[in-house]
């Protein structure tokens, strides 16, 4: 299932109370960013649904927030500083008429395990 929203907290809030509202909800949701995850906190939270009991929650960015929401959200983190110092000589190279060296860059992320997941409940 997929829903294809905005990366703030309001939009993630209404693509999981769409998600969390149909028969056969998902027992997990993984987000575009972490603002996102926090909205599906909040509709899972109005819904009464329990994190991670009823529902694992996943982000994306590792923003310093998250490891202080309750329960802390398990997220995919991201070096932002390597990420923006790769894309500035690109774009330093662009502004100064120069070829770009290179086309594609891989940046290592990782994940960030909290207490936002848990294994499915057996039915």
């Amino acid at each position: 299932m997929v829903v294809k929203t905005q990366l703030r907290r309001e939009h993630g809030y209404g693509a999981a109370v769409e998600l969390l509202s149909r028969p056969d909800r998902p027992t997990a949701v993984f987000t575009a960013n972490d603002m996102q995850a926090l909205g599906v906190y909040q509709a899972a939270r109005e819904l009464g649904l329990r994190i991670p009991h009823d529902l694992s929650v996943v982000g994306h960015d590792d923003v310093p927030v998250v490891a202080s929401v309750d329960p802390p959200l398990t997220t995919v983190h991201q070096p932002l500083a390597e990420t923006a110092m790769a894309a500035t000589e690109p774009a330093l190279a662009l502004g100064r008429g120069e070829p770009v060296p290179q086309r594609g860059l891989e940046i290592a992320a990782t994940l960030t395990v909290r207490e936002s997941t848990a294994p499915p409940k057996e039915e």
